[in-house]
């Protein structure tokens, strides 16, 4: 089965987009409902705030891909939303990485972190470096090619571990790219299983 053929059924794997309840969720509705250059401005703005402060899903960018007109075949929606999405998600990224760098010169900040109930320094820095240790930035890469996995809390993490402004931004990239793919893969599949 054709992956673009299954798009219209895409919004049914990623989840339901028609009933806002919230402003996150308005938010996921604009996202549905993108059309034209704008909506794949409204795209980029959602990724990149995803990649550094909202805990939404980032597949949701697929859903407008046959309603987005851009004057392109459905595959060439898909290609912009794919690009302009890891590129926001890539920008957002690069700017945690920047809070993270500043955060490391922050001890305050780390101890009291480490002081809560729940370590999340600790056990955040644990996953990754053992993540970054293994596969460094094709690790964060990887990692981030798991779908409906929140991922800001991996950004930030190997945020603390790395230092280096463009492999950061290129292994984010490709990451995001990665999980739409990914995504439109299952999606595609699990359809076809149905």
């Amino acid at each position: 089965m054709d992956p673009v053929a299954s798009l219209p059924a895409l919004a049914l794997f990623i989840g339901d987009c028609s009933t806002p309840a919230s402003p996150l969720s308005l938010l996921e509705q604009a996202v549905c409902t993108a059309t034209g250059p704008t909506g794949l401005g409204i795209i980029a703005v959602y990724s990149f705030l995803i990649a550094f402060i909202l805990p939404l899903p980032s597949e949701v960018v697929l859903v407008p891909a046959e309603t987005l007109r851009l004057g392109l075949p459905t595959w060439g929606n898909v290609a912009a939303i794919i690009v302009v999405s890891a590129g926001g998600k890539a920008l957002g990224s690069l700017f945690a990485f920047h809070i993270g760098q500043e955060a490391k010169e922050y001890g305050p900040l780390i101890r009291r972190l480490q002081r809560s109930r729940f370590d999340v320094v600790e056990w955040s820095e644990n996953k990754t470096i053992q993540i970054a240790k293994r596969y460094g930035y094709v690790g964060l890469a990887l990692a981030l090619c798991v779908p409906f996995f929140p991922d800001t809390l991996s950004i930030y993490a190997f945020t603390v571990l790395e230092e280096d402004y463009v492999r950061f931004g290129a292994a984010t990239f490709a990451g995001s790219a990665g999980r739409l793919l990914v995504t439109i893969g299952l999606a595609g599949g699990t359809l076809a299983l149905l």
